[in-house]
């Protein structure tokens, strides 16, 4: 029996183990989804602290409910480890470690990298190996296989099976989670295809075939980009529509009466997240290998970095529509989640628009229920305050940052002097809110 047709057996048999290397927004809710069809599964993370919750059985991750992942520890079919020797235990696998951007908003391969070398140093013979983190396109084959078999001294196709299958996480979504949301997998070879969909299958209710791996590292980034350039061009619009006196919000709510060619995208401050940001700078990155300028991207890309410095602009203006500066003034923000009802702050522009006004003087506080404190960009750290009628009176302002399902508006408009609106939240009209 080749080593193919006796992984395959393991998986049927249910007697694999599979290794998700980071244990992050991705990494632990398919660990665990894994582990609720019975599958032993080895987390592997370098963080200690995140090793000692999951094997104490609490949950770091919103999406998962802290029940099941107690049962999933308790059972033993889920263990996590900082012991990356432990890999050679493993059958399969999968990699979903971050992939930001340096400070250049160059991709920082690094986290993949490391783990490709963690990987080859230490798997057995007859693994199969997924990547899940966003990258561009060409990453698997030219990135990864070079560093796997260099450390390895194992023959891709006859040693080890390599495959791409982008992570589809929407932190908060009650609709859609890891298992009900369609998973792409694109692998080097049918021999690794054929081995990924019998091991996701178990995990994820439908798997999409492509051809490659380029082809699935193509469809996250056209899934995210094609966000960025839509809520970007809304975004302008939105500041274009401000200028003019006219209700975007309105705008829109009439476009959707159309019931062919138009899907609705709101305004807001900014993008935020790990993806929606990010992922347009991977492709212009490779593309430029291809002496290719994605100026639609890049110009959309563009328009959601300066949404902060135009929201600061808009908190200006409303105080100095009561004849007060930024400086000196007390500002309150609502929410510094990028996204409703989650605690995810990465890449908030919320977290930007208070760096500017508390450079430009202002006095920034902040109250968001999902999370208590928060470091910005600028390296200031921030607690929520607790959110009563003293604390809105005593802001000069009050941006409503996130539109948390938590907050009473009408609590906040009845106490507020003054109200930035940049998320719709108050819908009827008053001198003293300025929409976006």
């Amino acid at each position: 029996m080749n080593s193919k047709q006796t992984l395959l057996e393991k998986i049927q048999n249910n007697n694999e183990i599979v290794g998700i290397i980071g244990l992050g927004y991705v990494g632990l809710p398919l660990a665990v989804n894994f582990a609720e069809a019975g599958v032993h599964v080895i987390g592997f993370d370098k963080s200690k602290g995140k090793v000692d919750k999951i094997n104490k059985g609490e949950n770091y991750i919103g999406d998962i409910r802290d029940a099941v992942l107690r049962e999933v520890v308790d059972k033993v079919t889920l263990t996590a480890t900082t012991d990356f020797s432990k890999m050679a235990e493993c059958d399969a696998l999968i990699i979903c470690v971050p992939t930001p951007l340096d400070k250049f908003r160059k991709p920082d391969m690094s986290y993949i990298e490391s783990a490709c070398t963690d990987i080859g140093k230490n798997m057995s013979k007859g693994t199969f190996i997924s990547l899940e983190s966003t990258t561009y396109p060409t990453t698997t084959e030219d990135l990864m296989l070079p560093i796997i078999e260099r450390e390895s001294g194992m023959k891709h196709g006859e040693d080890f099976w390599l495959a791409y299958s982008p992570e589809r996480v929407d932190p908060g979504n009650i609709n859609f989670h890891t298992r009900n949301t369609p998973k792409v997998m694109g692998a080097m070879t049918e021999d690794g295809y054929e081995i990924g969909e019998a091991l996701y299958k178990k995990a994820i209710d439908n798997l999409h075939k492509v051809s490659s791996p380029r082809v699935a590292e193509m469809v996250k980034i056209l899934e995210n980009t094609y966000r960025l350039v839509n809520i970007s061009l809304i975004n302008e619009l939105a500041l274009l529509s401000g200028k003019m006196h006219i209700n975007i919000w309105e705008v829109i709510e009439a476009a959707k009466t159309k019931p062919f060619g138009f899907q609705a995208f709101y305004p807001g401050p900014g993008i935020g997240g790990h993806c929606i940001p990010l992922d347009p700078f991977y492709l212009e990155h490779i593309a430029k290998q291809y002496d290719f300028d994605l100026s639609m991207i890049h110009t959309a890309g563009h328009i959601n970095m300066r949404m902060p410095h135009y929201m600061y602009i808009k908190i200006a203006t409303a105080l100095n529509s009561q004849k007060k500066a930024v400086n000196g003034s007390n500002i309150l923000f609502l929410g510094v989640a990028y996204k409703p009802n989650i605690d995810d702050e990465r890449e908030s522009p919320a977290l930007e628009i208070m760096d500017i006004t508390a450079h430009k003087g202002g006095e920034v506080v902040y109250h968001d229920p999902y999370i208590p404190q928060v470091r910005t960009n600028e390296g200031r750290t921030f607690n929520s305050l607790e959110l009563t009628a003293e604390t809105i009176k005593n802001a000069d302002c009050v941006v409503l940052t996130t539109n948390h399902k938590d907050f009473d508006v009408e609590f906040v408009k009845e106490h507020a002097k003054l109200i930035v609106d940049l998320r719709n939240m108050v819908d009827k009209k008053s001198e003293k809110v300025f929409k976006l």
